[in-house]
This record gives structure tokens, sequence and C-alpha cells, in this order.
């Protein structure tokens, strides 16, 4: 039987293929220019519907990393969706690191939660804004376009690839979630935060829950975000057991605010789990 969703991404790789070599035989002609408008109308209309335990959300896939998000959202981190469904309604909660949006908009839909997606890589922003629109969330998610680390200043934003719904970035360091030296292919310079600062300077409302993977610098996050850490609930941070420096800091800085290890949750990937810490 012909699989029409892998045909369907045939067939968008081919036409990109085409499109590329459009642009650099051609130039950019009116006749150009026409195809890749119509092109990209084609790409930001196609979505998908994803249910799960009640929760209908529509997300665009328009590549196969979106593609992937979506058709294993019930089952790449089930502990997650859990913990987001323990969460009371109407629940303040910092998704950091919120990619194309995928749990900020369960735990708006699920729980009604006010949820503040802070996402820094210019290409999910351009996603995670038209999934929020798509679901017609904008009065639940608010987008923060800033990355966070430990303090206020200007640094890279170094990423190891510039696609829809792409990971594997780290701000202001060289290295990457296993504390290896991160192979950058693309970069800019942006500002960066720290977690008390965005309360103090952007009038952010402080979270009830916090959930936090950024592929590496977990840690410094945690470092810059005493006051946040002091008021937060409950947290659910991805760490890698054997980047040391990493755990120990994290767990210093948990167990600092008073906060205590509930359990920790495998994710498929190493000696990598995320933790959950309550109060």
């Amino acid at each position: 039987m012909i699989n029409l969703k892998k045909v369907a991404r045939y067939f968008s790789r081919v036409i990109r293929y085409i499109s590329r070599r459009v642009v650099t035989l051609a130039g950019k002609t009116r006749a150009v220019q026409c195809f890749l408008s119509v092109f990209s109308e084609y790409v930001f209309s196609s979505s998908v519907k994803v249910s799960h335990n009640g929760v209908s959300m529509q997300l665009l896939v328009p590549n196969d990393i979106c593609q992937y998000r979506a058709s294993t959202f019930s089952t790449k981190e089930p502990d997650t969706l859990r913990w987001l469904e323990g969460i009371p309604c109407r629940s303040t909660l910092w998704d950091i690191g919120a990619n194309i949006g995928l749990y900020s908009i369960y735990a708006a839909i699920r729980q009604n939660a006010h949820v503040i997606a802070f996402e820094p890589s210019v290409f999910n922003l351009e996603i995670l804004a038209r999934n929020i629109h798509l679901n017609n969330l904008q009065k639940l998610i608010q987008i923060v376009p800033i990355a966070l680390s430990d303090s206020v200043g200007p640094s890279l934003f170094k990423m190891t690839n510039t696609a829809w719904g792409g990971a594997l970035s780290t701000f202001g360091q060289d290295f990457d979630q296993n504390g290896m030296l991160l192979n950058s292919s693309f970069e800019y310079n942006t500002i960066g935060l720290s977690m008390d600062n965005s309360v103090e300077s952007l009038g952010i409302p402080l979270p009830d829950f916090l959930k936090i993977d950024v592929d590496g610098i977990e840690h410094l996050i945690l470092r810059g975000g005493a006051c946040v850490l002091d008021h937060v609930k409950s947290v659910l941070v991805e760490i890698n057991d054997d980047f040391e420096e990493q755990a120990l800091e994290a767990a210093f800085h948990l167990r600092k605010s008073g906060l205590k290890l509930a359990q920790k949750y495998s994710t498929n990937s190493n000696n990598q789990y995320n933790q959950l810490w309550n109060r």
C-alpha cells in the first residue's frame, strides 16, 4: 500500500531542490519570485491534527523534523505529558526551549495554563507563532524570543542546523548537551537574560511550574534564577548525568531553593533524563 505521507514528503523535498536550482540558474526574476511565493504558501498550509488524552491540536509540518515531532507527540516524552496534565488549571508555566510549541500548546489547551514560551531560534519562532495562531491560543501563550542564561548581555547563539523544528543549539557557550564541543553551523549575535532579569526587567509573571530543555546550558539558566526557583512549585529539567558540571550545579541550585528530586525519567538518549523536582 502506498504511504501518502511519505510520498508527500518526498515531493516536498523534490520541490525544495528544484526551487533552489531555479533560483541559482535563473536569478531573482519575477517568475521565480512568483514560484517561490506559491511554494511558501504551500509549505505553510501543510498541517496535521494531533490528538492525545482528549486534546486535539493542529500543527504545521513544513518538513520532516516537524512531522516527526507531531507524529511522536504521544510517545516521545509521555512523562512530560503526565507532568503537564498534573498542573492545576490556570497556572503559569514557563516553557524554556519551547521549540515549535508542542508542550506549550498542550498545556494551554489541556490545563488552560498561562504559558510563557521562551524560544530564541529565529527559525523555530516562525513555526511556534504560526502554531499558536493555528490553535487560537494568542491570549494564553506569550512568546519571549530571548535566550536565557545566567546574566544579561550579548553573545552568540550557536546552532547545529537551521531547519524548522531543529534543536541542539547553545547561547554564549561552546558545548553541547553532552558537555562536548558544539559543532556549530550557523551563528548570530543576540541579547541574553537571566530568569530573574526576565521578571525584573520585562515584567514577566513568576512561574508556578518550570520546564527547561535547552540542550546543554540548563545549569546556567538555573544559576541565574534564584528568585524564580524560590517561587516555583515544580521543575522539569533535562539533565545529562554524564555531563558532571551540568548535573552537579543544577542539583545545587534546585536544592538551595528548597526543591527535592522526586523522579528521573529516561529520554532514551544515553544518560540523559528529565528530572522532576518538587517543593
